[in-house]
């Protein structure tokens, strides 16, 4: 037998071959196990099984229609209580991606500058040896990881595991920094803990509705929809720069100065405090830090809001009343917070108004994050990078000791530190001092922010290894070893949406070739670096599941009474937490009820900071501010799935384009769908010219899914969540026949 298979051990054997050979569809231990062979027997006799849809955060029930146990159909659960029958485009198109050509099937390796097909020991072998020779000469720091909110919390955890107790890997970071980074601070530093309060119940139960930076008409429509079934004719605020399709809906637009955010939040906390509009009660009573903050937005005036804001006084007096007078106001925040230079404080402030009217634990009610991906919020809690598992501190000795003994590990293998953020893990490989990366399920060779940047450092890498279901994304075509994966659908596990409920996902297809969930590719993994021993309790993702549960006790994430999958699928999904003993009464339930938070004193912060100017504000020779967000339902982030099917193609635009005011456009001369020069500091890209009022004067919109977009990026972060700020940057627009 090949040394390097007897190097392996007995159960990285048993998973890789059996006596006449290497791996093949057909030698598999035990057929299905790994995503190969026969589909789960207990789904063989249904006709139909319920699973969550493995797009965005919002969580959504499918029900997927079988026929010998394998997917062959889907619709929208009509009974799932997070869609109530509902499904966006994505969701209906969920099974078309994993039948895409661009499949990875084997794995391969990079031999004289081009790939190569190759055994998947060889593949493994091959990483391990490098990733290890790294090691050696550089330190174990040397070698990272960026991870993702698309895998099941058990593979998250897995990974997490495995990159830092078992390789000894002290960073690995996830795509979740670019979407939800500064959310989790926010909560972090202001809750005690990453806690989103509500639940989606509160849609249907406020009477005001605030959207700061969020356009859940397109990036969350099922939530939208959930507004629509609203019955209080509520009023439905919308802060944001752009007319989005959520603003034409909303009954008032306030068309906030890009990243003037702060102010204008800082402003309504000063003008409900002079007008004595404050629960002084429940601010005594569930909070600290009132009177500095008071201070502190003291100087915030309405004389002065329309400058740094564009928003007049008597409107901003108008939203004042609105929060003042609504019974049940409901404060809700995405991307056009986070994706900012100072998005922690800005949500902080949403945070602060929602603490100070005492809209925080009632039906209705809340300072409400709205996440991105399908499983961030299970990355948040439950990947290892950043925190350690189950919201734990790196740096807490007790922290630590606690994950040692419930993995009967030694604490001598948890590090003490937290990772390097995603951004420093990008500086480090320019810096030399990270050779070895391995990027797992996401693509930043397009996501990422001022993207021809990062194709040079990775390109300075020893070694680059990407684990993903397709062999042509962007980072994958940069990659000297791919590792195909199985997908959504093809393989077990969890997911946590943004109200903190837990779904399954099931294996009902069969993954392509020789790819194999990445749950068991971190077997192969572990077993070929040497510390297999460490994680044989970690047979299958709902094993992990167990584990997870032990992690979490007394954590606030406690599920502890979640029994198992069948428990789960049974109730429809369960929000966390439910701990052991406590009886489910209600599957939509919020937090803080009782006023008591998750910080040492058990009360609310509030917290602050002086604005900042943008990093890059707009000059005579870029006059533009370019805005970026997403461009239609049918669209996902990179398009790394959703441009597989031809239906959502046809949903949405072929071709990048750019929003330009009717002003902007007679001005430079630029007629409708015509094609322009969109230029940075850092690229030219092409796109077509799109005429509308959505945007005003001096500013343009940029769809975020296309490859090109990121080149126009600045790299600017938020201190406190190191999250890029992608939605303000100065750019100018030209004629192609122009020379710049």
């Amino acid at each position: 037998m090949n040394s390097k298979l007897e190097d392996l051990g007995k159960a990285g054997r048993d998973l890789l071959v059996k006596r006449d050979g290497p791996l093949t569809r057909e030698l598999l231990l035990k057929p299905g196990q790994f995503g190969l062979g026969r589909l789960p027997s207990r789904l063989a006799a249904e006709q139909t099984t319920t699973m969550i849809c493995g797009f965005c955060s919002t969580g959504c029930g499918l029900n997927l229609l079988l026929k010998g146990g394998e997917a062959v159909g889907l619709m929208p659960a009509t009974d799932y209580p997070v869609n109530l029958g509902m499904a966006c485009p994505k969701g209906w198109e969920a099974l078309t991606p994993l039948r895409s050509p661009g499949r990875a099937t084997r794995p391969l390796v990079r031999r004289s500058g081009r790939m190569v097909e190759v055994s998947w020991e060889e593949a493994i072998f091959e990483m391990v040896d490098r990733f290890k020779a790294i090691q050696e000469k550089h330190g174990t720091s040397a070698v990272a990881w960026l991870g993702t909110g698309q895998m099941v919390t058990e593979e998250l955890a897995f990974l997490g595991a495995l990159g830092k107790f078992g390789m000894g890997m002290q960073h690995g970071d996830g795509n979740t920094r670019q979407c939800m980074a500064t959310a989790a601070v926010a909560y972090k530093q202001s809750f005690g803990f990453d806690a989103p309060p509500f639940t989606y119940k509160d849609f249907e139960e406020s009477d005001v509705l605030v959207f700061v930076g969020a356009n859940p008409c397109i990036a969350h429509p099922i939530m939208w929809e959930r507004v629509c079934k609203n019955p209080h004719n509520p009023a439905i605020v919308v802060v944001d720069p752009r007319k989005t399709e959520t603003a034409m809906a909303a009954t008032h637009h306030f068309a906030v100065r890009p990243k003037g955010d702060l102010v204008l939040l800082y402003t309504l906390a000063n003008l409900l405090i002079e007008k004595g509009w404050v629960d002084q009660a429940y601010v005594d009573a569930h909070t600290s830090g009132f009177a500095e903050y008071a201070a502190h937005v003291a100087k915030f005036t309405l004389a002065d809001v329309e400058t740094t804001t564009g928003i007049a006084p008597e409107r901003v007096e108008q939203l004042a009343k609105l929060i003042h007078e609504g019974k049940r106001v409901s404060l809700w925040w995405t991307m056009g917070v986070n994706q900012s230079h100072e998005g922690v404080r800005t949500a902080q402030a949403i945070i602060a108004l929602a603490l100070m009217t005492g809209n925080m634990g009632r039906p209705g009610t809340g300072a409400n994050s709205i996440t991105g991906q399908c499983n961030a919020m299970g990355s948040r809690v439950f990947s290892n990078t950043t925190n350690l598992l189950g919201g734990r501190d790196f740096t807490n000795e007790a922290h630590r000791a606690e994950v040692a003994n419930t993995l009967g590990i030694d604490a001598a293998h948890i590090p003490s530190e937290p990772s390097l953020a995603y951004d420093q893990i990008v500086e480090a490989i320019l810096a030399g001092k990270i050779r070895g990366l391995w990027v797992v399920a996401t693509n930043p060779a397009h996501s990422w922010i001022n993207q021809a940047h990062l194709h040079d450092v990775f390109k300075r890498l020893d070694c680059l290894v990407v684990q993903d279901m397709y062999h042509d994304t962007e980072t994958a075509q940069l990659a000297d070893i791919v590792l195909p994966a199985a997908g959504w659908g093809e393989k077990e596990g969890t997911f946590i949406n943004s109200e903190r409920r837990i779904g399954v996902v099931k294996r009902v297809c069969r993954a392509p070739g020789e790819a194999l969930a990445d749950f068991h590719i971190f077997q192969l993994i572990a077993e070929a670096w040497g510390v297999g021993d460490m994680f044989r309790e970690w047979t299958s993702p709902e094993a992990v599941f167990q584990i997870l549960k032990r992690l979490s006790k007394g954590r606030p994430c406690d599920i502890t009474g979640v029994v198992d999958y069948e428990a789960l699928d049974r109730a429809g999904g369960i929000q966390w937490p439910l701990p052991e003993g406590e009886t489910l009464a209600d599957n939509e339930r919020r937090l803080f009820e009782d006023g008591r938070y998750f910080t040492d004193d058990q009360r609310a912060k509030f917290l602050l900071a002086e604005p900042r100017p943008l990093p890059e504000p707009v000059t005579p020779a870029y006059p533009l501010l370019l805005l970026t967000g997403r461009g239609s339902s049918a669209q996902w982030h990179t398009q790394t799935r959703t441009k597989r099917s031809e239906v959502l193609n046809k949903l949405a635009p072929r071709e990048l384009y750019v929003e330009v005011s009717n002003s902007d456009a007679r001005a430079l001369g630029v007629k409708p769908d015509e094609l322009v020069n969109v230029v940075s500091q850092r690229a030219s890209v092409q796109a077509r010219a799109f005429v509308t009022n959505s945007v005003k004067a001096g500013e343009v919109f940029m769809p975020m899914h296309y490859e090109t977009m990121n080149r126009l990026t600045f790299a600017a972060f938020d201190p406190y969540s190191r999250q890029p700020a992608y939605k303000a940057c100065a750019v100018k627009i030209t004629k192609i026949n122009e020379v710049d």
